[in-house]
């Protein structure tokens, strides 16, 4: 006898992130269709970003800049619309 497969109503809502913590796992942002760019000219690595983005996708470089971590960023463009030094910028992702 074959096991059944669960259909999509037994998984659990945003099915691969079931507890917290779990999307370190998983590359959460291959699906996002913008991505953010940041002018080091303008950045006075205040770590607002940081601070207001619901991914935790962010974190600080050596160099006291905050990174993108592009696997788990799924492009929503907070960071950049919040951004008071307007020193982030959203790009198109390139697949």
């Amino acid at each position: 006898m074959t096991e059944k497969k669960p259909g999509w109503k037994e998984y659990p809502l945003a099915a691969v992130i079931s507890k917290p913590g779990s999307c370190t796992y998983h590359n959460t942002g291959d699906w996002k269709t913008m991505r953010p760019v940041r002018d080091d000219s303008k950045c006075d690595k205040c770590g607002f970003c940081w601070i207001i983005c619901p991914d935790a996708a962010l974190f600080m470089g050596e160099d006291g800049y905050y990174e993108v971590d592009l696997y788990h960023c799924k492009g929503c463009g907070i960071c950049a619309h919040e951004c008071k030094k307007s020193a982030i910028r959203m790009i198109p992702e390139e697949h």
